[in-house]
């Protein structure tokens, strides 16, 4: 009785709601729109759980919109998203799944989502980890990850080891810090501010923040997997079950 009643109630409430705002202005008094107010604060105070749900739709509508276009992006934009000339990929370079992270040095979630990706490597052996460089986090960033290019063009085998140290250290990474991990490697600091200046990482960076933009991706760490885009630092296990979606549909998402 009391599922029923609430039912009833919320469906009055939402007739209510509903007629408010279909009518014009002029057609409800001014006792009538206090009377249609009253009654659903009231409602609403005693059943705020309501809230809860509405936010749950609200969010799940929203996913689903960035999702649209993105998928939509990715088509448009397949190469440029998995095999840009300017990244370099980890794990199974043949691997049947790719997976795309857009990463910031000094992105704090993508620190701890390192260990997610070490799961993800280590218990998969076919799968291959694109890293696409996105810094937004503030001119340290835009150092770092120019010294990081300048890593990838000159020893790109040990890019993986840069990339995971730096991305590992503490503190702020900034062309200082990132210059001491790349010469602890065995770059000399001179071949390295040569291949800067010789090939700025401007293109690099300006294909990612419009592939980003595309996607809906306003931060990191971001993916990208199938024709999905996955928002924030959801943990290994929903990035697992996106990877195995793609072997089974070949979607990220079956159903």
């Amino acid at each position: 009785m009391a599922l029923s009643i609430r039912s009833a109630t919320l469906a009055c409430v939402t007739a209510l709601a509903t007629l408010g705002a279909s009518l014009p202005a002029h057609a409800l008094d001014a006792d009538q729109k206090k009377e249609i107010g009253a009654f659903i604060k009231e409602y609403l105070v005693e059943n705020p759980e309501i809230m809860l749900e509405v936010q749950d739709a609200l969010e799940k509508k929203q996913y689903a919109a960035r999702n649209t276009k993105a998928a939509e992006a990715v088509a448009d934009n397949t190469k440029a998203i998995f095999g840009s000339k300017y990244d370099l990929a980890i794990g199974n370079p043949d691997g049947d799944v790719t997976l795309v992270e857009f990463f910031d040095y000094n992105c704090g979630y993508c620190k701890r989502a390192m260990a997610d990706m070490d799961k993800i490597l280590k218990e998969d052996k076919n799968v291959r980890v694109v890293l696409k460089e996105f810094p937004i986090l503030g001119p340290e960033s835009v150092e770092a990850h120019k010294v990081s290019n300048a890593v990838k063009l000159l020893a790109p085998k040990k890019y993986p080891e840069f990339q995971r140290t730096l991305l590992g250290s503490r503190g702020r990474a900034n062309e200082a810090k990132a210059m001491e991990v790349a010469t602890l490697l065995g770059l000399k600091e001179a071949d390295i501010r040569k291949s800067m200046a010789d090939n700025p990482n401007d293109a690099q960076v300006q294909e990612a923040y419009t592939l980003a933009s595309n996607l809906g991706i306003s931060g990191t760490p971001s993916y990208v997997i199938g024709n999905e885009a996955v928002f924030g630092a959801v943990g290994a296990e929903p990035l697992k079950e996106k990877i195995a979606n793609m072997r089974n549909c070949g979607k990220a998402s079956c159903s």
